[in-house]
């Protein structure tokens, strides 16, 4: 693969908890995200786009090494990654970048080529290695926000209260203003570095918490969008409701993390309302600060030398459901923005619908940069689907995994805490109208038909369906064997030395 005659920036932006449907869905009729939905006028869109596995760290490494979890075995918050994968940061070296971390990856360090004794092992936000961190931001720690602050004048709390409504109302303000924000002074000191970087091509990955919780948000976002009219949650299915996972989901994400300092916090109608509209707040918030990237670009005159890469590691249930949080089995969990400008392709307004899923952008930024593509990566190159060109041979459905154990469990009678670890998993394969949920160690299965009442009703032991479940279910266990790690399979040994398929 040819490189190019000149080598180009590359901004790669991941927002957090991001759901599609903000753009492609009933919550884009009220959602006010005018500088995204410019840059999509600019470039190109895929509207059927998936996370392969949440939640945040397992995510981020399906994202980063384009490996589904089944590969890099990095199934949960807090399980190491394996050093030896090739990573998007690693991989980019190879093309003379340095690539910039502004934010974070969640990365769990290998402990086998660190001292037991090395902090590193102590947090699961660690920054995936062969990134040059920045600016440390991290949802645990934020120490140089926290001197900001401080510097600002703000008589800080105690940082576990940092999230906490600052008055009555679950939707009272944050106690920092809007100019002070995490997301502010995250796009404050990325600007910063690149404005001195304008004669040298780089690389910069951009990692914005929100709108990912606590549902706090500083003024005006806080009730940008109270007293406007916002679509309600999707109301749970009774024969869904019965299901164990929903038990588990529950009882890991209830309503009370989300909004800290507010343990009586009830799942009342009026209170998902409220909480609804100050995630819709904290997304225009991402929004205005992604506008601030954009004209910065265009500004400087590097905008037509940049390539741009705006995606979510997952969604958000949102109360859907009756469901908050990501580690749970529905849509709202795993679909998720992905927009794509390449300045030297013709494709402005390009809409997508093929199947994609978040494993395929390190391999689009490997071809981007004239690399070749490692034989552990799972995902494929999308600028076929860019140049709009659809390759014969393109998946025609989307896999996503979930590993629910917990050290410790998180109550008696939960699958996590009656099935063995190794058993608390779970797979979905989704096709056009149907998705199948299996189950490891004996759960039962979910069967959604998105041409009747979807995810509202489990079909899996209707006879009618009978034909399908089999056929899923090959298909399920087809598409494991096919994607089992290829890393060193591919290769054959030979008198000429090996030989790669």
């Amino acid at each position: 693969m040819g490189k190019r005659m000149k080598r180009k920036n590359i901004l790669f932006v991941a927002m957090d908890q991001f759901r599609a449907d903000l753009l492609f869905g009933d919550l884009s009729e009220v959602a006010e995200l005018p500088n995204i939905t410019a840059l999509m006028q600019d470039a190109v869109s895929f509207r059927n786009h998936w996370s392969v596995v949440t939640p945040c760290g397992p995510s981020r490494c399906s994202l980063l090494t384009g490996q589904y979890a089944m590969n890099h075995r990095s199934v949960r918050n807090g399980t190491p990654l394996d050093h030896m994968i090739p990573t998007v940061p690693g991989e980019m070296r190879k093309a003379g970048y340095v690539p910039m971390l502004f934010g974070y990856t969640d990365t769990p360090r290998d402990p086998r080529v660190h001292h037991p004794d090395d902090p590193a092992l102590r947090s699961y936000e660690m920054p995936m290695p062969g990134f040059e961190e920045k600016v440390e931001m991290r949802l645990d720690e934020s120490y140089p926000w926290r001197g900001h602050l401080a510097a600002r004048g703000y008589d800080l709390p105690p940082y576990e209260r940092f999230y906490v409504p600052n008055g009555p109302d679950i939707d009272s303000p944050a106690f920092y203003a809007k100019e002070d924000s995490d997301t502010a002074f995250l796009t404050d000191e990325c600007l910063k570095t690149l404005s001195a970087m304008q004669d040298v091509p780089w690389f910069a990955h951009l990692t914005y918490i929100r709108p990912h919780p606590p549902f706090v948000a500083p003024e005006p976002y806080n009730r940008l969008y109270k007293g406007k009219t916002i679509p309600a949650p999707c109301s749970l299915g009774p024969d869904i409701a019965k299901h164990p996972l929903l038990s588990e989901a529950q009882a890991r994400s209830p309503i009370q993390r989300f909004l800290p300092g507010v343990p009586d916090l009830t799942d009342t109608p009026e209170t998902v309302r409220t909480l609804r509209q100050v995630y819709l707040g904290l997304a225009t918030e991402v929004d205005h600060h992604i506008g601030r990237m954009i004209r910065f670009l265009k500004d400087s005159g590097q905008y037509d030398d940049t390539l741009i890469i705006l995606c979510s590691d997952h969604g958000e249930m949102l109360g859907d459901h009756g469901s908050w949080g990501k580690s749970t089995v529905f849509d709202a969990a795993f679909r998720v923005p992905l927009i794509i400008r390449d300045p030297d392709l013709e494709c402005a307004g390009r809409v997508v619908d093929a199947p994609t899923e978040i494993t395929d952008i390190f391999p689009t930024l490997l071809e981007f940069a004239g690399l070749d593509q490692p034989t552990s990566v799972d995902g494929r190159s999308l600028y076929p689907l860019m140049r709009g060109q659809l390759p014969d041979d393109w998946r025609d459905y989307t896999w996503s995994e979930l590993d629910f154990a917990r050290i410790p469990a998180v109550q008696d009678g939960l699958p996590s805490n009656a099935l063995p670890f190794d058993q608390c998993n779970l797979s979905i394969l989704r096709e056009a109208h149907l998705t199948l949920v299996h189950f490891n160690g004996g759960l039962p299965p979910l069967l959604f038909d998105h041409r009747g009442l979807g995810e509202s009703r489990n079909l899996a032991d209707d006879p009618a369906y009978a034909d399908d479940m089999l056929r899923l279910t090959r298909r399920m266990l087809d598409h494991r064997m096919t994607h089992a790690d290829g890393t060193l399979s591919s290769y054959s040994s030979s008198k000429d030395g090996p030989i790669r398929a």
